[in-house]
Order: C-alpha cells, then structure tokens, then sequence
C-alpha cells in the first residue's frame, strides 16, 4: 500500500492533470488502479501549490463520470455474456446477477450513488448496472450526482488537511480516509437539523 502510495504520489506529480484523468476514468470503468489515491495526491499537491484545486476536483469528477459509463457500456454490452458463460465459477457468476439485477431493480440508484465512495462498488458498480440493464438516465444522473459528490468532498478534504492527508492513507489505508469524510459529513447534517429543530 505504501509502496504503491509513493509511486502514484511520483507519477502525478510528474504528470499532473492528465494522468489523474486516466487513472479515476481507468478506476471507474473497472480497472482495479488507485484512481482515489490519485486524487487525494491531486488534492495534496494543490494544497502545496503545484496544483490547482479549481481543476483537480472538476477534472476528477469527469473522468469519473465517463469512466462510469464506459463500464455501464461494457456491462451492457457483455456484462451479462461474462457471467452467464459455461466455464469456471459459472455457478458464482450467476449468483452474481440472480442477485444483482433484483438488487438494482430496488436499490439501482442508492447503489450507484454510495457505490462511488466504497473501493469494491466504485470499480464494479457500472459494469453491474449495465450487466443488470438499469436504464441509462437513471444510472447516469446518480452517477453524476456521486461522481461530482465524491470528487468535491474527497478532493478537498485532501486539499484542507494538505500532507496530513497523506499520512493518514499511509496510517489507516483509504476506508480511514473515507470514514473521516463519512464522520465529518455526518457530524455537519446533524448539527444543521439540530439547529433547525432548536429555532
């Protein structure tokens, strides 16, 4: 984790811009590459200087909305051909989508949403909601809705916490980070509803 950290760190301070681009338009179509890793570097990079936030944060959440929707494409198109073939983990496969299409059928939207800030949705949630053939407006407005979520909320914690943030992925790992952003998130709607109802 360190490891790939320090890489990834190296690389888009190198590369800057375009690279974060590919690797969270990577990540979301898929591919299993930190794209959010990259990001939060983006962000620390900008808190320093060497970056600019107004463009880290935009640029993050575009290419996680078109990588969403090259994975919704490819989950489409062969989503449901990869899990339903004869071969091995045939019978898992199937479980897969027995479960997943009356799931997004329910709870498509919400999934779509919340599946943008945990690591194991993020990379599959389009490939399934396009294998389980929820319709694309819906998929695509939540998921915009996510994608620019997680990007502003991700980004500038990053950005506002600058190389502290950094020490806590290496210390706690991602789901730290996210759960730092879930708490603070949390704590703010509940101290909003708890003036509302004081006045």
């Amino acid at each position: 984790m360190l490891a790939a950290l320090v890489n990834v760190t190296h690389l888009v301070e190198v590369s800057g811009y375009p690279l974060l681009f590919v690797l969270v338009m990577s990540e979301s179509a898929g591919v299993p590459i930190p794209g959010e890793t990259a990001l939060i570097t983006a962000a620390v990079l900008a808190s320093g200087g060497k970056l600019k936030i107004e463009l880290v944060i935009p640029l993050a959440a575009a290419a996680a909305i078109v990588g969403d929707n090259i994975g919704y494409l490819i989950g489409r198109k062969g989503g449901r051909w990869l899990l339903e073939r004869p071969g091995r983990f045939q019978r898992q496969r199937r479980d897969v989508l027995e479960t997943g299409e009356p799931f997004f059928e329910r709870h498509g939207p919400k999934a779509v949403f919340f599946g943008r800030f945990i690591l194991g949705l993020r990379v599959w949630a389009s490939w399934l909601a396009g294998a389980t053939h929820m319709r694309w407006r819906s998929f695509f407005f939540w998921n915009a809705l996510g994608g620019i979520c997680w990007a502003t909320a991700i980004g500038l914690l990053a950005y506002l916490l600058g190389h502290s943030a950094g020490k806590a992925i290496e210390a706690f790992g991602i789901y730290g980070l996210v759960a730092v952003v879930l708490a603070i998130v949390s704590t703010f709607f509940m101290h909003r509803r708890h003036r509302r109802r004081s006045q």
